[in-house]
C-alpha cells in the first residue's frame, strides 16, 4: 500500500530532518551528482514531486524559470517553503493530485519506492505524459531494501524503463541509482553543443 500522510507526519514529528539531508556527506554528494546529470543548464517549467524539506528544491531552483515542488506532508511543505522562498511549494497527494500542464523537467528523487505498484505505474505514466517534447525526467533512488517501503529503488526504476522514454544517462552504485530519461531521441550533451 502507498505510504500516506500519516506515515510521513510521524517521521517528521520524530525529527525535522529525518534522513539527514542537511548533515550527511552522502546526501550532499548525491545532490551534486543529481544536478550534474541534468543535460541542460536551464529549464523553463520543472516539477519536483516529493520534495521533502526542500534541500534539493533549493539547488534546483536556480536552474529553473518556474519550479513547482510538492510533498504530502504539511511539515515538509512548511520547511521547503522556508528553505526555498521563491519556489511554488504545495501539499499534494500523488497520483490523485498530479498537476495540470506540461514540464520540460520532472525530478523523482527518493519518492517512487513509497508507492504501491498501481500508484507507481500511474505516477510514472503521468510523468512521461506530462513531459514537453524533448523534456527531461530525472530519477534518483536508494537501492537498499527498507522494511517500510512498498518497493525498492530498483523496482521503481524498472517501471520507468517501461514508459517508452529514452535513457540518456545512468549512474549506478551500491547505494543509489540515478537515471536521466528524455522524451524523444537521446542526444548527448556534447552532441547538443555541436562538439561531435
Amino acid at each position: 500500500m502507498t505510504l500516506g500522510p500519516d506515515y510521513f507526519e510521524k517521521v517528521y514529528a520524530a525529527s525535522s530532518d529525518p534522513w539527514g539531508f542537511t548533515t550527511r556527506w552522502y546526501e550532499e554528494r548525491k545532490y551534486a551528482l543529481t544536478l550534474a546529470m541534468l543535460p541542460r543548464p536551464r529549464y523553463a517549467d520543472a516539477f519536483e514531486p516529493g520534495c521533502s524539506i526542500g534541500v534539493l528544491t533549493t539547488l534546483l531552483a536556480p536552474r529553473c524559470d518556474r519550479l513547482l515542488s510538492c510533498d504530502v506532508s504539511p511539515e515538509a511543505v512548511r520547511q521547503a517553503r522556508l528553505r526555498s522562498p521563491g519556489t511554488r511549494v504545495e501539499q499534494r497527494m500523488l497520483p490523485e493530485e498530479w498537476p495540470a500542464g506540461e514540464f520540460d523537467l520532472i525530478v523523482f528523487s527518493e519518492l517512487l519506492y513509497y508507492l504501491d505498484r498501481d500508484d507507481l505505474r500511474r505516477v510514472v505514466d503521468l510523468g512521461a505524459g506530462s513531459l514537453k517534447p524533448g523534456g527531461t525526467l530525472l530519477a534518483v533512488h536508494w537501492r537498499h531494501p527498507v522494511s517500510d517501503h512498498p518497493l525498492t529503488g530498483d523496482e521503481a526504476h524498472a517501471a520507468l524503463r517501461a514508459t517508452g522514454l529514452s535513457l540518456l544517462a545512468e549512474h549506478r552504485e551500491a547505494d543509489f541509482l540515478a537515471e536521466v530519461y528524455v522524451d524523444g531521441d537521446p542526444v548527448s550533451v556534447a552532441a547538443a553543443e555541436g562538439l561531435t
